[in-house]
């Protein structure tokens, strides 16, 4: 009877809409005979579209290079935050979590601000000092502004997760190898990393999930930088706007399963791949 509540919200705002997507991609709706059912020609369509291609490239460009400097950032100032040798380590930990707390929206409209060609904070600090202040929102630099966006909202939240996961390790443990002559960096390297394979799993499939869905991001940019910034800079925000700018709800719904079932795929050869090496270990 507890778990019904869930079960209910569950079904009423993930498995119907899920469902109805479905069925929406199968269907092709056309000026003369309305909605006609094609099958799976949409998804046929999505395969062959460079724009959805291209995208996907982006996000996979982004998940290789943005998620191991988040997450290596967030293992580093969560080992350094619990060797307790950081000074104000509570107030170091709630000024690196602040930022998590910001809504997206505000914090990509706070950095196109800071990024703006202009006038932005950069490009004035970069004219005080004598120097030609780079174009942050270039079509060949507006990818490493995203990600900097992106990493500055969730290292906070992962280092969280990790430092979680850190506090959980007997102190047993650490004063037992400091009796057998482990400094800190051993200690580190063969009790604190290890311990945190689960939650770097946990971090790295959120992460997973996070890149193939970025969308804020990119949507806000668009309206800064429309010439770096395509309809098509992600596969979220192109099915977006195939959706409700293009108005083709159908195969919107095709190229959204496509990438749900891309996310599924990747999280799941990660999560085996790192099963494996435990067993291994």
């Amino acid at each position: 009877m507890l778990v019904v509540p869930f079960l209910v919200v569950f079904t009423a705002f993930f498995i119907v809409p899920l469902a109805y997507s479905a069925y929406l991609s199968m269907f092709t709706s056309k000026l003369v005979g309305g909605e006609v059912f094609s099958g799976f020609d949409n998804y046929t369509r999505a395969l062959h579209d460079p724009a959805f291609w291209a995208g996907l490239r982006r996000v996979v460009i982004f998940l290789f290079v943005q998620v191991p400097i988040m997450l290596g950032a967030s293992v580093v100032i969560a080992l350094a935050l619990d060797s307790g040798r950081v000074r104000g380590g509570k107030v170091v930990r709630m000024l690196v979590f602040v930022p998590y707390a910001v809504p997206s929206v505000v914090a990509t409209l706070m950095w196109g601000y800071l990024y703006g060609v202009d006038n932005g904070l950069i490009t004035q600090l970069f004219h005080k000092v004598g120097l030609d202040a780079p174009n942050l929102l270039s079509e060949h630099t507006v990818l490493g502004s995203t990600m900097n966006i992106v990493c500055w909202e969730f290292i906070g939240y992962n280092m969280i997760v990790l430092y979680a996961a850190l506090r959980s390790v007997p102190n047993e443990i650490y004063e037992a190898a400091e009796v057998d002559g482990a400094g800190q960096w051993r200690i580190a390297l063969r009790i604190k990393l290890p311990a945190l394979r689960p939650a770097l799993l946990l971090t790295v499939i959120f992460s997973i999930i996070g890149s193939f869905q970025l969308f804020n991001e990119p949507n806000l940019l668009f309206n800064i930088a429309p010439d770096a910034v395509g309809t098509d800079f992600t596969p979220n925000l192109y099915a977006y706007n195939v959706a409700f700018k293009n108005q083709e709800i159908n195969y919107a719904a095709a190229i959204a399963f496509l990438l749900g079932m891309v996310i599924m795929i990747v999280s799941f050869v990660v999560q085996i791949a790192v099963n494996r090496k435990e067993r291994r270990a």
